[in-house]
């Protein structure tokens, strides 16, 4: 009886160990479930997330672009503004020059009579001092006649003394008269003399008013022509200013056109400048609850790999995990042997290389990096066929050594350099701050890595904490293709 209970309590006990020990497998089994569908979880949301960064980066393109298209909107309302101002006054002036010029020309006009009066007048002396000079010419002659006749009357004379004397007393009487009529003779060619003197001056007088009046002539006549040349550029001018009115009535319509609708687009500008600034605050809003989400899932698949879960990344983690330790020592050992002074390794004050673009940076312990790491960040890219790169970073985001394909000599294209040349570079981007700053055992990070062309692949960063004599350095990050 005892030997049939004592059976049965043993089949029974070996029952419930095989229950509980199904029930711890199948508890395994969905721990593994649960760590790979926590990882594609993450993989969505961090997909969702970049999407959303590619919308929040079009709606902040399409604010910067609202803005300027608002603000060159402005900027015409603002000339067209000036232009109607301008316009106004275009119109003042004209109307003030039109009238300027219309009360010249009455002054022109009122002229012109008086300058062609002058002209002819001035042509009629011209002809009046020929007949003076015919005139001059006549007396000049009649002069010569009485000068002529003067003389004879005074060899008459001459004679008839000489008769009287001969005849003796009975010739005194005719004497007498001889001598009055040589006295009037002689007065009469003195008088001759005297008119041929004024008749010569007269005639260069008439001589110079013939040359003055020529000019005079002559510059009337281009008085005259420069005056109706005058009036006819006034009259140009006139037109021109009326026409120039016109269009600057013209103008001042098509800014009153310009500003009603400047007027009525404002509030529309508005509007969608609110629209859009309300829209990208609520993706912005939504980037941040992914960022939450994503540090979610992180810390569901971290949760899921510590408490038993098996998944497709624990030989990485393990990796990882031991090289970070093994640093941690390396940089112990170098402290114990005097190579560096602990306050030198937690240095986090960075000299920049002249001429670097990208900027690089050097710090205390760089050249130890240099040293101690390579050996083992180069072995860790032969884990696995996915992987991309495997470097230390200080805290901060501080990338000393990189592996030896992104660590080229800089060249004269920073583009290149960005792609090549990554080593002592600053990575303080979300996945580069969290993975310096970890302390946990190891953290994973799903993010999406711009490959140039806008293809992003999805990624996986691994990293695991530095520690050295119990502190903090930074952290060891293995990225590979998700």
């Amino acid at each position: 009886m005892q030997s049939t209970l004592s059976s049965d309590n043993s089949l029974a006990g070996a029952s419930q160990l095989r229950r509980r020990t199904d029930r711890q497998g199948r508890g395994l089994r969905h721990f593994d479930r649960l760590s790979v569908d926590a990882s594609k979880l993450g993989f969505e949301i961090v997909e969702i997330s970049g999407m959303l960064d590619g919308v929040d980066a079009d709606s902040r393109s399409q604010l910067a672009s609202l803005s300027k298209l608002k603000s060159g909107a402005n900027k015409v309302l603002d000339a067209n503004r000036q232009v109607g101002e301008a316009a106004t006054r275009v119109r003042t002036q004209t109307e003030s020059s039109r009238t300027t010029l219309e009360e010249l020309l009455t002054e022109i006009r009122r002229s012109e009579p008086f300058i062609l009066d002058l002209a002819n007048w001035v042509g009629g002396l011209d002809a009046r001092i020929d007949q003076v000079a015919t005139m001059l010419a006549e007396v000049r002659k009649s002069n010569a006649l009485v000068t002529s006749i003067a003389n004879q009357v005074n060899i008459l004379a001459i004679n008839a003394k000489i008769e009287a004397a001969r005849a003796g007393d009975a010739g005194r009487g005719f004497a007498v008269v001889a001598e009055e009529v040589n006295a009037l003779s002689r007065r009469t060619s003195q008088a001759a003399n005297r008119i041929s003197g004024q008749v010569a001056s007269l005639d260069n007088w008439i001589t110079e008013l013939s040359s003055e009046t020529g000019r005079y002539g002559t510059t009337v006549s281009g008085v005259h022509e420069g005056t109706t040349r005058t009036r006819e550029s006034v009259e140009k001018m006139r037109v021109a200013v009326e026409d120039t009115g016109a269009v600057a009535e013209d103008i001042l319509t098509s800014a009153d056109a310009v500003k009603t609708a400047g007027d009525g687009f404002r509030p529309s500008f508005a509007r969608i400048d609110e629209g859009a600034a309300d829209t990208a605050g609520r993706i912005a809003g939504a980037r941040d609850r992914l960022e939450a989400l994503i540090d979610l899932s992180e810390s569901l698949v971290q949760g899921t790999v510590a408490a038993g879960g098996t998944s497709d990344d624990s030989r990485f983690i393990q990796r990882v995990t031991e090289d970070a330790a093994t640093m941690g020592r390396l940089f112990q050992q170098a402290i114990a042997e005097g190579e560096i002074a602990e306050r030198d390794l937690f240095d986090r004050h960075y000299t920049p290389i002249a001429g670097s673009q990208p900027e690089q940076v050097m710090a205390p312990f760089t050249y130890l990096t240099d040293r101690l790491f390579p050996p083992i960040q180069e072995s860790a890219l032969e884990l696995d066929t996915r992987d991309v790169f495997c470097a230390a970073v200080a805290t901060g985001g501080y990338l000393p050594t990189h592996n030896r394909r992104f660590s080229k000599p800089q060249g004269p294209d920073p583009v290149w350099n960005t792609a090549n040349c990554r080593n002592r570079r600053i990575f303080d981007d979300r996945v580069g701050l969290k993975a310096s700053r970890n302390t946990d055992p190891f953290l994973i990070q799903v993010y999406r890595r711009d490959m140039g062309g806008g293809d992003f692949r999805m990624m996986k960063d691994l990293s695991a904490p530095i520690m050295v004599g119990g502190r903090h350095w930074g952290g060891l990050r293995l990225a590979y293709l998700f």
